[in-house]
């Protein structure tokens, strides 16, 4: 079972996360909180695996939430839930350690897939995210002011990491590109090393700070 605390100042938003998430035989909601302020004393008990969390909330919001947990330290997935109504505040949360981002209109299904993804360790974007947030870098572009220059990726680590961007599997990257899954592993490591990062998020936002994904 994973244990899940979801965070969101709208009641009847929230009920409805937890109650669909009771439908799920991997789920456990062990934490419900309605601000920031919440969010913190439940990881403090540390009786959770993965956190979904608003970014607009009352006291202390999603984005103060997770600078506070990455100046303690604490490495808990964190899986913004957002109805994406601004893209440079989706934009910082990704960049201040979000680990995942979902609109809240998403099924059952993909919440829970989210969630295990998360749970073991892995980190999703939205499909669709990537366009969006093109955009958002494109109105600021000062986080690309200082970035040192990476070692150029392989046309084939830019096929992989724009299907990254797209919100592709590895097993759905390992497919459109016929190439084995231990091949597409292997290729994102170097496209990690690359880059500086240490996960698909990362990548791509670091790649979108570049520009390493736009034109062709």
């Amino acid at each position: 079972m994973i244990r899940v605390a979801v965070v969101d100042d709208q009641t009847l938003v929230r009920q409805g996360i937890v109650g669909l998430l009771s439908l799920s035989e991997e789920i456990n909601v062990t934490g419900e909180g309605e601000d920031g302020e919440d969010a913190l004393a439940i990881v403090a008990a540390g009786d959770v695996d993965v956190l979904l969390l608003d970014l607009r909330m009352p006291r202390r919001d999603g984005i103060a939430v997770l600078e506070e947990l990455r100046e303690r330290d604490l490495r808990l997935p964190v899986l913004v839930l957002t109805t994406f109504d601004d893209d440079e505040l989706v934009l910082r949360a990704l960049r201040a350690g979000a680990r995942g981002y979902l609109l809240k209109d998403v099924t059952l299904d993909q919440l829970v897939s989210a969630i295990t993804v998360l749970a073991g360790g892995g980190t999703l974007l939205q499909p669709g995210l990537t366009d969006r947030l093109f955009r958002a870098v494109r109105r600021d572009r000062s986080g690309v002011e200082g970035l040192a220059a990476p070692e150029p990726l392989t046309p084939r680590e830019l096929d992989v990491l724009r299907l990254v961007a797209a919100g592709y599997s590895n097993t759905e990257i390992s497919g459109a590109l016929f190439l084995a899954p231990g091949t597409v592993k292997n290729y994102l490591s170097a496209v990690f090393v690359k880059l500086g990062v240490r996960d698909r998020t990362r990548a791509v936002l670091r790649a979108l700070d570049l520009g390493l994904l736009e034109g062709p």
